[in-house]
Order: structure tokens, then C-alpha cells, then sequence
């Protein structure tokens, strides 16, 4: 077990996204999980049902322990619901975290379409904890939210990633997962240029966390010392296999195999 990705994000009871999906990952890859929950949701592979917000004190609790004991390689965060939890973890990061690189995720809506961060904390998010981020990983919707630009295809994204770069975050791997077409496309966007990333189109509707899930296998590659590229190119790999092997389950936008790496045969003795 090597690397520890401290995850900052919500709970799906659902067990596909948010938390579970981030423990599930960077186990997988071989890493350690700690966990500070911002946020309970209700909810299944059909939407969100509600969601409970974890006290602010309570959310800056867990952050702190984390960072004095296990510690922290990398910081991960993902759904954070309004500005005041932004703000909390913002403070963690600024008396905690100084020189701990942060991946986020900037989680805005959920799969079945439902609002995750509130319009008004988007400005917050900007101020407050982009300053913070090594990397972000904005879906199209996310990109065209943080950019203030419209995305339609490649040349888009290209535009929409090296404007998201003025923000102060010095690498942008945005997701092209909403464009129509055979082919998948992502950007990874630092000062050195932009490099694009073409994959299979999976026709599914078995991906209910990718996001996260690929965020935390960036942040577990980082935190086991890879290169920025090596770790989004590693994370790829790992979210396309879990797809081609999800299980099915649910009505709805059903979970990856998180377990794909995993071979319960060759348990040692």
C-alpha cells in the first residue's frame, strides 16, 4: 500500500459515486483512503432522494485529524455542496495543507441531473480553493460553468481548457465524456500546451461516478509519486476497464466495477 489520498467529498448511499467510489478507487490502485464527509445524500442509480449536510465544524474535525496523524500526500474533493463548506475546507487547506497537492473535482450535477453545488458558490469555489488546486477535472457542463464558455466540440474544449488555466490552476484535465460521436476525447491542459487523449465512446448507461472515480485514480497516482501525465494516463485506463466490467446493476445510470484489479483468487497466504 503506498500513497494517501485524503478524499473530501459527499456519501452515496448508493455506494456508485462520491466517497464509496473514492475509497473503492484508490484501494484498487493500491493506495490508502482517508475520508472527510461533507455531505449524506439519499440516493440510487435513478437520482438523488435528499441531502443532509455534515455540520461545518464537524467537516473541519475530520480534516484536521487526517492531517496529523495519517497525513496527507494528496488532498481530493469532490462534491462540496455550498460556499460555506467550500470555505471550510479552504481553511483546513490554508492551516493544514500548505504544499499538499489538491485534485478537484468540481462536482455540479449529479447524473440524473440533479444540482449539487449551489449557483452562488461557484464564485466562491473560484476565490477560495481553486488557489489550492494542482489539478482540476471538469466535465463539458463544469468546463462551460467555470470557463463562461460554450462547449461544442474539440476546438471548444481546447478554448474552454486554456481559459480555465487564467483562473490560477496550473493543469486542467477537462472531460469530453458529454460530446456526441464514436470517439471520447479529453484535454489535458498545463503552461506546456495541450494534449488530447482519444479513447472509445462506450455506448452505456453504466457510468454513475466516473468523475469521481477518475479523479481519485489521478490523485492516487500523484500520491504515489507518478507524473502528472503517467497518473491521468493510468486513471483512464483504470475508469475505461471499469466500465467495459460493470456489473449492471440498478434502473438507472448504474456503477463501474471498481474491483476490476482486483483477483480475490490471489489472496496471499
Amino acid at each position: 500500500m503506498k500513497g494517501r489520498v485524503l478524499i473530501v467529498a459527499g456519501s452515496d448511499s448508493g455506494g456508485g459515486a462520491g466517497i464509496q467510489a473514492d475509497i473503492k478507487t484508490v484501494t484498487a490502485l493500491g493506495g490508502y483512503a482517508a475520508t472527510a464527509i461533507t455531505a449524506l445524500t439519499a440516493q440510487d442509480t435513478r437520482g438523488v432522494r435528499a441531502v443532509h449536510a455534515v455540520p461545518q465544524d464537524f467537516l473541519r474535525l475530520q480534516m484536521r485529524m487526517s492531517f496529523e496523524d495519517i497525513g496527507a500526500d494528496v488532498v481530493k474533493t469532490g462534491m462540496l455542496a455550498d460556499g460555506e463548506t467550500i470555505e471550510s475546507v479552504a481553511d483546513v487547506m490554508a492551516s493544514h495543507g500548505q504544499g499538499v497537492p489538491l485534485v478537484l473535482d468540481p462536482v455540479m450535477v449529479a447524473k440524473g441531473g440533479s444540482r449539487l453545488l449551489a449557483a452562488d458558490a461557484v464564485e466562491v469555489l473560484k476565490r477560495r480553493l481553486l488557489p489550492f488546486a494542482a489539478l482540476i477535472t471538469p466535465n463539458l457542463p463544469e468546463a462551460e460553468v467555470l470557463s463562461g464558455r460554450e462547449i461544442r466540440d474539440l476546438d471548444g474544449m481546447r478554448a474552454a481548457a486554456e481559459s480555465m488555466l487564467t483562473l490560477g490552476v496550473p493543469a486542467v484535465l477537462l472531460k469530453g465524456g458529454h460530446l456526441p460521436g464514436a470517439r471520447l476525447f479529453d484535454l489535458l491542459a498545463t503552461e506546456d500546451g495541450v494534449e488530447v487523449f482519444e479513447g472509445p465512446h462506450l455506448e452505456t448507461v453504466h457510468t454513475h461516478g466516473t468523475g469521481c472515480t477518475l479523479a481519485s485514480a489521478i490523485a492516487t497516482g500523484l500520491a504515489q509519486g507518478m507524473g502528472l501525465r503517467d497518473a491521468v494516463l493510468r486513471a483512464r485506463r483504470y475508469v475505461l476497464a471499469a466500465i467495459r466490467h460493470a456489473p449492471g446493476y440498478g434502473e438507472g445510470h448504474g456503477p463501474l466495477d471498481h474491483g476490476v484489479t482486483v483477483d480475490p483468487e490471489r489472496i496471499p497466504a
